[in-house]
């Protein structure tokens, strides 16, 4: 099922619009980018797509059985291993599931994630990109189409950060997984996007969006190219918000 946002708006109580007039499509499977700059309204929007928060005016139409959710931390309980910690959300997410099949479930997610080995390791023995690993898996445990993504790798150091971009592509393609990735990164958005959406300032809407090819992940230039030409409308639009 895609994702549909039809003229969203939010606002809180009688303050300004943080979101106006929001139109979007998402096909099922896609990975989208939504970039904007700071307080443009992108962590609201993914909240009002999560079922967290409800939107003042519009309509939207996601997944029945809502979406998962990953955030910039990882937020992973400090007395439960790698493996409990998705143990846990297994069992949220199905309450009849047995202890065994939970198990096993969370080791195939810790495969899946290149963790194989860490099951057994409690968030402190772990490094910042091994506690995000987690977290994805964590996220993929709930088993929803929907996978929303608000600056998970904002924290970490810049290779961390490239490995992570690998490891989400490989799951990304494995899984079939609908993606919407929140960044403030305009390189991050070229490396991860299908196709990249450009929030305005206050009041956020969609104002730009770009396709990102096959060749623009193979060709360094295009890619860089794509990236100069984003970075420039994203500048326009913190311009536009200072004066």
């Amino acid at each position: 099922m895609p994702v549909v946002l039809e003229n969203l708006g939010k606002r809180f109580g009688g303050g300004a619009p943080v979101l106006d007039d929001v139109n979007a499509t998402i096909a099922q499977g896609e990975f989208v980018a939504l970039l904007g700059a700071s307080g443009c309204g992108k962590s609201t929007l993914l909240n009002i797509m999560a079922g967290l928060e409800r939107p003042t005016s519009g309509a939207l139409e996601v997944p029945s059985d809502g979406a998962a959710f990953m955030f910039q931390d990882a937020s992973l309980f400090p007395w439960l291993t790698a493996r409990g910690n998705i143990e846990l959300a297994l069992q949220l997410a199905d309450k009849s599931s047995t202890k065994v099949s939970r198990r096993a479930r969370a080791t195939e997610l810790l495969e899946l994630v290149h963790l194989g080995g860490a099951g057994d390791k409690r968030p402190h023995e772990l490094s910042g990109g091994m506690r995000q690993r987690v977290a994805l898996a964590r996220s993929l445990a709930q088993d929803r189409q929907l996978l929303l993504m608000d600056e998970p790798f904002a924290a970490l150091d810049a290779i961390t950060r490239d490995l992570l971009h690998d490891e989400l592509e490989r799951i990304w393609k494995e899984t079939g997984r609908t993606i919407v990735f929140v960044t403030h990164n305009v390189r991050e958005a070229v490396r991860l996007g299908q196709r990249v959406l450009l929030l305005s300032s206050r009041p956020g809407r969609v104002v730009a969006e770009w396709d990102v090819t096959e060749e623009h992940r193979t060709d360094a230039g295009r890619a860089g190219e794509l990236t100069g030409v984003i970075t420039r409308r994203l500048r326009e639009e913190i311009r536009r918000h200072a004066k």
